[in-house]
This record gives C-alpha cells, sequence and structure tokens, in this order.
C-alpha cells in the first residue's frame, strides 16, 4: 500500500521572534515525523557550520545555474548583501512523497511562493504580540537585547518587520510567541504542535 502525501508547513515571522528557537523546541518533540527542510545559500559559512546541516552552502555560480534549471521552490537575495537564500525542491518533494511532513523556516516572500506551489501546505505566522504596533516594540527590545547589530541595522530589520506584520492575515493560523503574561515560548510550541496536530500530523 503506498504511503499517504505528507503535507508542506510554512513557519514565518520577523527577525527576533524566536522562530530558530520555536523549530529547535518543536522538532524534538515531533522526531522523525516533521524535517527540517535545510535552505541553500550563497553566503559562506560561520564557525561551526556543517554544509548539508546549516545550510546547503553553494558558490554564487552553482546557486545561479540551479535556479536556472528552475530546482528552486523559492529564492531571494536577502538584505540587498549580495548573498542568496533558497529552497530547494530536492528538499521538499521526495520527503512529501514518502509520506513525510516537512517544515520550512523561511520568510514573507519565500512564504507566498511556496504557498503559489503547495497552496494546501499548513502556514503559521509567528508575532510578538497580537497587536502589531506592540509587536514592533517586543521585537525592537529583543532585538536590542541582543546586543550584535547597530541601531542603523536594527531599524533596517523593523521596517522590514513592520512590512511582514502587515502580511500576516495571509497565513492559516497566527501564533503569539510573547512573555510570560501569555504563555512564553513552551506555550508557542505547545499551540503550534497542537495545530499540526489538528492538521493530521501523526502523534
Amino acid at each position: 500500500m503506498p504511503a499517504a502525501t505528507g503535507k508542506l508547513v510554512i513557519l514565518s515571522g520577523p527577525s527576533g521572534v524566536g522562530k530558530s528557537t520555536i523549530v529547535r523546541k518543536l522538532l524534538g518533540r515531533t522526531a522523525e515525523r516533521l524535517r527540517l527542510s535545510v535552505s541553500a545559500t550563497t553566503r559562506p559559512p560561520r564557525p561551526g557550520e556543517a554544509d548539508g546541516v546549516d545550510y546547503h552552502f553553494l558558490s554564487h555560480e552553482a546557486f545561479a545555474s540551479r535556479r536556472q534549471r528552475g530546482e528552486f521552490l523559492e529564492c531571494v537575495e536577502v538584505f540587498g548583501r549580495g548573498h542568496w537564500y533558497g529552497t530547494l525542491l530536492a528538499e521538499v518533494t521526495p520527503s512529501l512523497e514518502a509520506g513525510r511532513w516537512v517544515l520550512l523556516e523561511i520568510d514573507v516572500d519565500g512564504a507566498e511562493r511556496a504557498l503559489a506551489a503547495f497552496p494546501e501546505a499548513v502556514s503559521i505566522f509567528l508575532t510578538a504580540a497580537a497587536d502589531p504596533a506592540e509587536a514592533l516594540q517586543v521585537l525592537r527590545e529583543r532585538l536590542e537585547a541582543r546586543g550584535t547589530e547597530d541601531p542603523e541595522a536594527i531599524a533596517r530589520r523593523l521596517e522590514v518587520a513592520q512590512r511582514e506584520l502587515q502580511r500576516s492575515s495571509r497565513y492559516r493560523y497566527t501564533v503569539v510567541n510573547g512573555g510570560p503574561q501569555e504563555g512564553g515560548l513552551d506555550f508557542a510550541v505547545d499551540e503550534i504542535h497542537q495545530l499540526l496536530v489538528a492538521e493530521g500530523l501523526p502523534v
């Protein structure tokens, strides 16, 4: 009997909202039932990063060649820095056909392209607060607390975040990763896990 087709899960949210931490905790709960798609990028590896684990690290020439051959589900040049990021179809299609669920952690532009190809995908937007103005303020505080970027870089990220928040209604679900009063990080992970189970993720 053929395996049931898996589902694509798309998770987006502005910089500083906690996507990577949420994804790590979610994958810890779902074991082999949900796998994270490894993105491709033209940026060089950072210390401790491994090819094929953190990213598929490609040269600009290899990335452009694969893009021209239509091998990407979605790809984009990020923040105008000259580095490309994208989702290879080879990271998605074989797993779905084998009945596995695949998680994409991608930005809003990439999500729109992925949804055009997989309109049945489970799309989730992660925000820092239910109110957009409050969400922006929380994101500002989190980015400043990181201490890794100058005020100009933070301002650019917040400008992008504002545009992303304006498009959050295009997602099937919105989940708040807020402070203790909203239940905090574990509450957000619980909510996403429950949503996926309701959508049919095997338990």
